[in-house]
């Protein structure tokens, strides 16, 4: 018996320093996790554990909370009675908490997200105690936060992204079409914001567009919407307009924030926006049919130029529809062999003796009547084509100029248009002198026709390309002078070698004293300048003879020859060596 009592005391014993050992274990496993908040409670659920993770996660010490109840720290009032019954169930019919993410209460009253994960030990004992393992969640809150900010939000203004606002225009559509009211979308775009960045740098551009944003905010009223819909765009939105009559004065509204310089860090700036209109329900009847309208009216504006505003209407999708089609058209046209070059001849204003063509760019699509010029050009420019198509008239114009000196014809130099665009190419300079080298041409062959704006815009590269060129001898002319910025201190400036009266002043000049006194003068101090200079769109004896008056140059125009294909040239060319004497008219 005494045998069995001693086995008995001895395994008690076991028994107790395994449990102790384990409670070792377990509270060291509990220590070594020093980013996990744990704490420990008996029955009643007050504190028997609070570990340093817990106090910097709650703000409470281990000494503040020991025998504290659980619920009267760190449970905010609208939980409490749900835990004491979730605790009770537990302890009671042994229904387990679920792991969840919570909030609970710091110290200071403020919430904090948790997941948090529940464990009970001694479970069928008089002393059940619950362990909470909670990981702090608020870092990867704030980074959902800041994610979401993002999705939503511009970074730079802090307004809303298009995205977002397209989906609370969407909310504002749904209410106007309740209410019986009207929207007002505007579509602000910066004009030449490009230039900001580029002059005066990254920094005082985004100090503009802050400032910008602040003025246009100051005028909302609570129910407006705003967004920076990209770099130098915004979108305003208008909800609860009564009627038509009420919209000029939203749009003014909005054209007065620009009306102010803007102050920048060395100096102030003017500023001025083209600004596209639609109107709910009329031009759209979601959210992306009105932002659409506004962007084609808005597109429509820049064309117009400065500080342009433009309502949509039907015909401008119709026309926006037509120009996406031209210009998918004119593409296949490059690559079809569509396109070809006419020249028109300048003669001697004198003599009437032909001196040199201008090629100019002819489409004759294979499914349809010619395309004007002036309606594909513009095109070509604005989507980038104008560089593959200028290349080509470039090819062609002195393929065309080689073949005939080869066959012996004399039809003096052809002129090239060149745009803006294709002068902002970096080699083009490059392709131009392959192109020459590769035809054996020269300045007597080749020429250049710039507008005064392509000259006014060029950068330093541009006009160090073409004072090579001039120094190389090459004729660099002004086409359609005077209707650019029409400056004259400008040609001091710049490598040119002739001027090309625009047609408009030739036309008015016989009857209108006015335009006759500019080409004058145009005339006067080109001459003095050294500069040749050209009548365009001559086409009767009455201009031809005041042009002669003047003693203008040369002559282009209908009244001596429109322009012509390379077969009708090479008659022409033909038959005025059998007539020495020219075009004596």
């Amino acid at each position: 018996m005494a045998d069995q009592v001693a086995a008995s005391v001895d395994e008690a014993s076991r028994v107790r320093r395994q449990y102790l050992e384990s409670e070792q274990r377990f509270r060291a496993l509990l220590e070594s996790l020093p980013k996990v908040a744990v704490q420990g409670y008996d029955r009643h659920r007050r504190v028997i554990y609070w570990n340093e993770a817990s106090t910097h996660l709650y703000g409470y010490t281990a000494e503040e909370v020991c025998g504290r109840a659980l619920e009267e720290l760190i449970i905010p009032d609208d939980m409490r009675d749900g835990l004491i019954a979730a605790h009770r169930a537990w302890i009671e019919e042994g229904q387990e908490i679920p792991a969840e993410e919570l909030e609970l209460r710091h110290r200071s009253g403020e919430l904090v997200p948790v997941f948090s994960h529940h464990v009970m030990l001694n479970e069928h004992t008089d002393e059940p105690l619950m362990f909470c393992v909670d990981v702090d969640l608020s870092e990867q809150k704030q980074a959902h936060r800041e994610l979401d900010f993002a999705r939503r939000f511009d970074r730079l203004t802090q307004l809303p992204n298009r995205e977002y606002f397209e989906e609370q225009l969407a909310a504002a559509v749904k209410d106007a079409q309740a209410q019986g009211m009207l929207l007002v979308l505007v579509y602000l775009d910066i004009d030449r914001f490009v230039e900001v960045n580029d002059t005066l740098g990254y920094q005082e551009g985004d100090r503009l567009l802050l400032q910008l944003a602040t003025r246009l905010d100051q005028g909302l009223r609570c129910t407006d919407l705003m967004s920076r819909a990209s770099g130098d765009e915004f979108l305003l939105a208008f909800p609860g307009i009564a009627g038509e009559e009420d919209i000029p004065r939203l749009v003014l509204k909005v054209q007065q924030v620009l009306r102010s310089p803007f102050a920048l860090e060395e100096a102030s700036r003017k500023l001025t926006a083209c600004l596209g209109v639609s109107v709910f329900p009329t031009n759209g009847e979601s959210a992306a049919e009105l932002i659409r309208s506004a962007d084609v009216a808005k597109n429509r504006a820049k064309l117009k130029g400065r500080g342009e505003v433009v309502y949509f209407d039907q015909r401008l999708h119709d026309e926006l529809l037509y120009q996406h089609r031209l210009s998918d058209r004119l593409e296949r046209a490059v690559e079809a062999g569509e396109l070809m070059l006419h020249y028109q001849p300048q003669v001697s204003a004198a003599s009437g003796r032909l001196e040199n063509l201008e090629a100019l760019l002819r489409w004759y699509p294979a499914d349809g009547p010619p395309v004007s010029p002036t309606e594909f050009i513009p095109l070509a420019e604005r989507s980038g084509l104008i560089h593959r198509i200028g290349d080509w008239v470039m090819e062609e114009a002195c393929r065309q100029r080689a073949a005939w000196r080869k066959a012996g014809l004399e039809v003096g130099r052809i002129d090239i248009n060149f745009s803006g665009s294709q002068m902002n190419s970096p080699d083009l300079f490059a392709r131009l002198d392959e192109c020459l080298e590769r035809f054996a041409l020269g300045p007597r062959d080749i020429g250049l026709e710039l507008t005064e704006n392509v000259l006014i815009d060029a950068d330093q590269r541009v006009l160090e390309g073409l004072q090579r060129l001039y120094h190389r001898g090459f004729r660099i002319a002004i086409d359609d002078f005077g209707t650019g910025y029409s400056s004259l201190s400008y040609l001091k400036r710049f490598p040119v070698t002739a001027l090309k009266i625009d047609r408009a002043f030739v036309r008015d000049a016989p009857t209108q004293p006015e335009d006759r006194a500019i080409m004058e003068a145009t005339v006067f101090i080109g001459h003095r300048l050294g500069l040749e200079v050209v009548a365009e769109g001559v086409e009767d004896l009455e201009q031809l003879t005041l042009i002669r008056e003047m003693r203008c140059d040369l002559v282009q125009g209908f009244y001596f020859f429109a322009p012509m294909a390379p077969g009708e040239i090479e008659r022409l060319v033909i038959g005025m060596s059998a007539t020495p004497s020219g075009l004596s008219s």
